[in-house]
């Protein structure tokens, strides 16, 4: 049905674009074109305006390391049916700490993380999980729940080799923490050194949010019966159970919808006026977060259920494939937790719980970081990240590199 919906949208935005390069064309050939430039922003804008579920391109051009700048090269060095590892390879002669990013899961595609990337490459080797569209993914590859994923994360965590750091972003902060205490308690030479775990929900009991309400107003099977629904039939994944990134992206900008309504208003303007820099900036921006990726159903079953309304981590009840999953069996991972202040989807604590969890971690290995004046996505992109938290990260993996 949502597809079905796009789809009908999908000439109109066409012709929209179409008439606003014309209009475009005919501007200062014809005094009474100018007064059409309101009307040239607003189908340019609506015409841009489509979702996709393209991955965009993580396009990362050049990177400063040291006093030189180095070309970035993507690879996929290791791969299944539902994620890639994507290794960004740079021709550096010294060694740098290796790192993997762990992206979320969560309706957008790993992209959404290129900020956080290209700050990382200045001194790190950096690897990212670059997980697939489960439209993309036959049915025939089988299921995709929070076990496989918190598997994906052990063996991506295992190709880095021993030696590595792990960052995880927003959703998957708890996976990462069972997958590091999984290999801990099986003494995996691989286990990494660091854990840097940034606004995710590891504890959703504290300072809850507008999201974590949200989970618990409903049983699970209501969520199962109102969110899911099954791929088209014209795609790869045709008749795999979704949750589809199109119900994903209409929650995020429910909450702050306002916010969006005024980005498009102010966009119509700067198209008019020719604010060609402040277009292309919204452009970008929205080209992105409209690209969205479907979610295998059980893994946002699962993830509902047993990270927010059973809180299986926090209260020692959370198994992998049957066996629990022992936080305190990490003793040799550091672990720094980052929050934001104003992050109205993780609120202050859900993530610093993880410290507590890591009980036999040595106090000295335990780093928190609250950083004012940012929300969600401040945790991981813009000034802020690259100013103030950034740096932080920085010195925890140099200071357990070596």
């Amino acid at each position: 049905m949502l597809q079905t919906g796009q789809d009908m949208l999908t000439p109109w935005r066409t012709q929209a674009r179409s008439i606003a390069g014309l209009l475009s064309r005919l501007e200062g050939r014809h005094p009474a074109f100018e007064a059409a430039r309101t009307l040239r922003g607003t189908l340019e804008t609506f015409g841009h305006a489509g979702i996709t579920h393209r991955r965009p391109d993580f396009g990362i051009g050049p990177v400063r390391v040291g006093n030189r700048l180095v070309e970035v090269e993507e690879r996929v060095v290791a791969a299944t049916p539902f994620a890639s590892l994507l290794h960004f390879r740079k021709d550096v002669d010294v060694r740098l700490p290796r790192v993997l990013v762990v992206a979320p899961m969560s309706g957008h595609f790993s992209t959404l993380l290129r900020g956080t990337v290209q700050v990382l490459l200045q001194d790190h080797d950096v690897c990212i999980t670059d997980w697939h569209n489960a439209r993309d993914v036959p049915v025939e590859a089988g299921r995709f729940g929070l076990d496989e994923f918190i598997e994906h994360v052990m063996r991506f965590i295992a190709e880095i080799g021993p030696g590595g750091h792990v960052l995880a972003v927003c959703q998957p902060v708890a996976a990462v923490l069972a997958a590091v205490a999984l290999m801990a308690e099986d003494r995996n030479p691989a286990s990494p050194r660091t854990m840097t775990l940034m606004a995710g929900p590891i504890d959703t009991r504290q300072h809850p949010t507008e999201v974590n309400m949200l989970a618990n107003t409903r049983p699970i099977a209501w969520f199962e019966r109102t969110l899911i629904d099954r791929v088209p039939w014209r795609h790869p994944g045709a008749g795999r159970r979704v949750y589809p990134g199109m119900m994903q992206l209409a929650a995020f900008m429910a909450m702050n919808l306002d916010r969006h309504m005024k980005a498009h208003h102010h966009q119509v303007w700067h198209l008019a006026d020719g604010e060609v820099a402040k277009a292309a900036m919204h452009r970008r921006f929205y080209d992105e977060y409209f690209a969205v990726m479907d979610l295998p159903a059980e893994f946002f079953l699962e993830t509902v259920q047993t990270i927010f309304q059973e809180h299986a981590l926090p209260r020692g009840r959370l198994t992998w494939r049957g066996r629990p999953v022992r936080p305190e069996a990490i003793r040799r991972t550091a672990v720094m937790t980052v929050e934001g202040e104003r992050d109205d989807i993780c609120g202050i604590g859900q993530t610093m719980a993880a410290l507590d969890l890591c009980r036999s971690v040595p106090v000295t290995m335990r780093r928190h970081h609250l950083q004012t004046g940012v929300g969600h996505y401040g945790v991981f992109s813009g000034r802020r990240y690259a100013q103030a938290i950034y740096p932080r990260v920085r010195e925890m993996i140099q200071a357990h590199e070596g």
